[in-house]
């Protein structure tokens, strides 16, 4: 018998073709509940992709900004005070904890009076490094802080990409359990007794790849302007702590 054959013998044997919706009501239990947790997988994957959009995109937009800003400005203090207006912006974040460090270590020099002692002491050196150091910690925690604000959610993109397509499988695997099954019961083994509930099963397969496949696509896409965000907040912090060193060393 050819392929043809086989088709038009399917298509005589199954009658009109049932909707997508039919098929879902006419599913075993189980298959129903495997169908209920994808569609909550993919309404929560859904509903982090665009809200990352919107969190991502505002971050770089203002990023620009503050950059703009930041190199067009004379005075640190003035960009501290603007820069709360780009409070999306990772690079603002990091230069606000940056400068509120070397505000602290600057009122402790004050308090102390080692402002008053020249550079060439080997003690004003020593604490001159280690102010660098704490603004250099503090951009780094920054730093780490603002990636982890950035990645939150995305994990559950990678569950989602990586594990409904195997609950979609189960659920595949056990609605044509069920047919094989209603098979014995009837004692039928044709073509018009298997299809509908082999057809009714692979909506669970996909279903799964409808929440998966999303789900990848944008973990990946996000990852990597994540990773660009990333290596500007760096560069940033790389220029910054080089202000940090001339004002503190050369003064």
């Amino acid at each position: 018998m050819s392929v043809l054959s086989i088709l038009m013998y399917a298509a005589e044997g199954v009658g009109p073709r049932l909707s997508v919706w039919a098929m879902i009501l006419q599913a075993g239990p189980i298959v129903k509940f495997v169908l209920l947790i994808l569609l909550l997988f993919s309404v929560i994957s859904w509903a982090i992709i665009f809200t990352k959009l919107v969190t991502i995109r505002k971050a770089e937009k203002e990023s620009q900004i503050f950059l703009r800003m930041f190199w067009e400005s004379k005075k640190l203090s003035t960009v501290f005070a603007e820069s709360k207006r780009t409070s999306s912006s990772s690079i603002a974040r990091i230069f606000r904890s940056g400068y509120t460090e070397l505000g602290k270590f600057s009122r402790h020099q004050e308090s102390t009076g080692s402002g008053s002692v020249t550079v060439a002491d080997p003690t004003t050196i020593g604490i001159e490094l280690e102010g660098i150091d704490n603004v250099e910690r503090a951009l780094r925690q920054a730093t780490t802080s603002e990636i982890t604000r950035l990645e939150k959610w995305l994990n559950f993109l990678a569950t989602t990409g990586s594990s409904t397509v195997f609950i979609g499988l189960f659920g595949t695997v056990w609605g044509i359990m069920d047919s094989f099954r209603e098979i014995g019961v009837q004692k039928s083994a044709s073509l018009a007794a298997v299809a509908p509930g082999i057809s009714e099963a692979l909506i669970a397969t996909a279903a799964g790849l409808a929440a998966a496949i999303p789900a990848v696509i944008a973990y990946n896409y996000y990852l990597g302007r994540i990773a660009v965000i990333s290596a500007e907040m760096d560069n940033f912090s790389s220029e910054f702590l080089n202000i940090v060193r001339r004002h503190l060393l050369t003064k």
